[in-house]
């Protein structure tokens, strides 16, 4: 069968199903399939999903729209699936098994082949990438699969889902969030630019805060860049106010004690906690010479 005609990211899945396993679950396209002796029909209650598969959550609408297509044409594409004796796992086209099960149909059209559980990952990473079916987390999870599990380097993860190595390191990037912040970009309260703006935030418990924020005050990603910056500027300025807080308390209490031994108001001015100056006010010659009295007072006591 003649692969469909893809944009963009046709490349990473054609070549890895056309050598591999044919190409049967490259569309979900409403097109009748040319006849290929590979394909039989099975039980759908045979059929279970890939516990490894990448993508975690399913449109519940889109389903239905799905299930009610299949009604009217049945299963177009063929699945892929691999025998595991007892039963099928499902290699590629979870959503069309699940559409199926809503639809009612008993038997569905699938491809069976043997293949390694990394190869397994790969073809279900890059078929759910061009169909855009992944949220931005698991996307990431999935390219952190193959790099951790299957110790790939970042180019060849990047050459097989046909991406740049930044596009996978900036997706990787995303799993530094806070969870709770992750949970946000996957229930799409805010977007992977949100999302991405806040990776400057090392607190986690800051970034949460900044993402309700973002998600209340219905921030575009620019006021969000902004707003990281301001509250990264103020995050820096706090330990020396928080210093400037302490100096004064300190110097408010000296400033007390001289005036009480003064006897007149004084006024320490300090530059830092080393250094700084003290002003005594006199109000009179006779005060003035007071206070001298009472500096060479000290000094006599001291010598």
């Amino acid at each position: 069968m003649a692969a469909a005609k893809k944009s963009g990211l046709g490349k990473g899945l054609d070549s890895l199903i056309t050598n591999k396993v044919g190409t049967a679950a490259t569309t979900e396209a409403v097109r009748a399939p040319e006849p290929d002796k590979d394909v039989t029909f099975v039980k759908i209650a045979k059929i279970e999903p890939n516990r490894e598969q990448p993508r975690k959550s399913f449109d519940e609408d889109s389903l239905l729209e799905l299930s009610e297509s299949l009604k009217q044409y049945g299963i177009l594409q063929p699945l892929l699936v691999q025998d595991k004796k007892d039963y099928f796992e499902i290699i590629a086209g979870e959503r069309r098994w699940r559409a199926a099960k809503i639809a009612g149909l008993k038997e569905i059209p699938v491809i069976i082949k043997n293949l390694t559980e990394q190869e397994m990952v790969e073809i279900s990473l890059i078929e759910n990438i061009q169909r855009e079916n992944l949220n931005p987390i698991e996307e990431a999870l999935a390219y952190k699969k193959l790099l951790n599990e299957f110790h790939l380097k970042q180019d060849e993860v990047a050459e097989r889902v046909s991406k740049s190595r930044t596009a996978v390191t900036n997706s990787m990037r995303l799993l530094k969030l806070d969870e709770r912040v992750q949970q946000m970009v996957i229930d799409d309260l805010i977007s992977t630019g949100h999302a991405r703006a806040l990776l400057a935030i090392p607190d986690n418990e800051d970034q949460y805060n900044l993402a309700q924020q973002i998600f209340d005050e219905k921030l575009s990603v620019r006021e969000t860049e902004k707003l990281v910056k301001k509250f990264q500027k103020q995050k820096s300025e706090l330990p020396k106010k928080q210093e400037d807080d302490g100096m004064s308390v300190f110097y408010e209490d000296m400033e007390q004690k001289l005036k009480a031994i003064m006897g007149t108001k004084v006024a320490i001015h300090y530059k830092n906690k080393d250094k700084g100056k003290i002003e005594i006010e006199y109000y009179s010659n006779n005060e003035l010479e007071r206070i001298l009295e009472l500096f060479q007072s000290i000094h006599q006591i001291d010598t």
